[in-house]
């Protein structure tokens, strides 16, 4: 199996630390607001890595923490409590405000079939064990304590930009936080570690520490977290590219300051899903949710089916016109699949496969070996359900073992009832109106593109066919 190793800038083959357990760490989401569909495209690829490295025989466990603390979102220490904020938006204490938004991402997560994580960890629960890691930099002269605040000294660490591999300049500028803005710092990439002086009014979440009341920085949990949950040194590391030049990079630099052991393997980042305006983010107003997607008419794992049909390291551009396109296909995907299963026979009759099947099997594991490439895994399901080399009973033989990596819910029939009924009734109307067409009766034709387009349908005519698409 091949992936690609930010640090190194490199595809390498994956060779685990131990072979009998697979570590893996994922960054879980800031719990002020829902998850948008860009957070939720890269959990989608971190369910594909776990998933394979299954299938491919590796036992696993993952964890991923939940940021329950609104501020810990870069080390500025300025603009606006988020949970706070939330917790005033929605007239509930921040600790409600943590609650539904974490329930709410666990429900979009179900809805697109991503496996829960072995260990999800609230942040809020480790406050102690940051304390007593805090305590231990301090011991081996790590941490300065400026303005009543105890920073980190990155001149203390050898090659400090070894994932990112920019200079400090390039650091600087590709940081989501002005480093300038805080005087205190001996050095502008410095960063905190607990927080007594903030310049949040009001501070909702604050605990005793042997610095004085305050809160932890917005680095410290992914370090803690793992290391009580993984131990000193782990496999892979996943999060966005965003968490690259800053989050990830001091990461390293206090986690292999504590233990003195190189911390991570493997570092597994997956690109931004962009809008006409460029990086998904939640500061654009209406921003893009899951549930804005189903209120929309859409199926949840059509969104899936979009996300796996593109590579995990290549940016992806979002339009709901490129999600409808993409649902459709999805459509005819599980009523093909629907069709072959209805037309199998006794599936217990196939108690081995053929090597036509097992050819196809060791296919499918060939794509997703080579840095997960799922849009290839994906051709290779199309080309088992138009095989004639074998038989129906072993083409759904073939897709229950692919579902065990795609979870597209292909064997389900109940998941797209309701667009199944939508894509039968547009096919059964532009049958219609091909028929009254060859009889030129263009007026019945154009009532029935005039009656598809009231309920939201527009029609195209092209030399291949007449597509057919939902309009908002």
């Amino acid at each position: 199996m091949k992936l690609y190793n930010t640090i190194s800038r490199a595809i390498e083959i994956f060779n685990p630390i131990d072979e009998n357990l697979v570590k893996i760490y994922t960054c879980g989401p800031t719990v002020y607001n829902y998850a948008h569909l860009g957070n939720l495209r890269t959990y989608i690829h971190e369910d594909i890595l776990e998933k394979t490295l299954r299938y491919v025989g590796y036992p696993v466990k993952r964890v991923m923490n939940i940021t329950d603390v609104g501020h810990l979102e870069s080390d500025a220490d300025d603009g606006e409590d988020k949970m706070l904020k939330g917790a005033k938006r929605e007239n509930k204490t921040v600790w409600e405000i943590a609650q539904h938004y974490t329930d709410a991402f666990f429900t979009d997560i179900e809805k697109l079939n991503i496996k829960k994580a072995d260990i999800t960890a609230r942040a809020t629960d480790y406050i102690d064990d940051y304390i007593e890691f805090i305590k231990g930099l301090e011991k081996k002269g790590f941490t300065y304590i400026a303005n009543g605040n105890v920073y980190f000294d990155i001149t203390k660490v050898e090659n400090y930009t070894k994932l990112s591999g920019m200079d400090i300049e390039q650091l600087r500028t590709a940081s989501r936080e002005d480093v300038s803005v805080d005087v205190h710092k001996k050095n502008p990439q410095d960063f905190v570690l607990w927080f007594t002086k903030s310049k949040f009014e009001n501070q909702a979440m604050k605990w005793d520490s042997p610095w004085g009341v305050g809160y932890p920085g917005w680095h410290i949990e992914c370090s803690v977290i793992s290391l009580k949950n993984l131990g000193e040194q782990m496999d892979i590391h996943c999060g966005g590219v965003d968490h690259i030049p800053v989050h990830h990079t001091n990461e390293i630099a206090q986690t292999e300051s504590y233990t003195g052991k190189p911390w991570v393997k493997y570092w597994w980042h997956s690109e931004f899903l962009i809008d006409q305006d460029g990086k998904m983010s939640k500061s654009k107003g209406e921003f893009l949710t899951l549930s804005l997607v189903e209120k929309k008419g859409f199926n949840p794992l059509a969104y899936r089916y979009y996300v796996l049909n593109s590579h995990y390291r290549k940016q992806l551009a979002f339009s709901f016109d490129s999600l409808d396109s993409a649902e459709n296909a999805y459509i005819k995907l599980k009523n093909r699949v629907k069709n072959i299963k209805e037309n199998a026979g006794d599936l217990q009759e196939v108690k081995e496969l053929s090597p036509a099947s097992k050819s196809y099997r060791e296919e499918f594991k060939a794509c997703l070996e080579d840095d997960l490439n799922t849009a290839n895994a994906i051709t290779v399901l199309f080309n088992v359900l138009k095989a004639d080399d074998i038989q129906n009973a072993e083409k759904i033989k073939l897709v229950e073992d692919f579902e065990q990596v795609l979870s597209l819910g292909l064997m389900k029939d109940d998941e797209t009832e309701i667009h199944d009924d939508l894509a039968g009734y547009v096919e059964e109307m532009i049958q219609k109106r091909q028929d009254a067409k060859k009889n030129k009766d263009y007026q019945l034709a154009d009532a029935i593109r005039a009656e598809l387009l009231e309920k939201g349908i527009a029609l195209e005519d092209t030399r291949q066919g007449v597509n057919w698409k939902r309009i908002n």
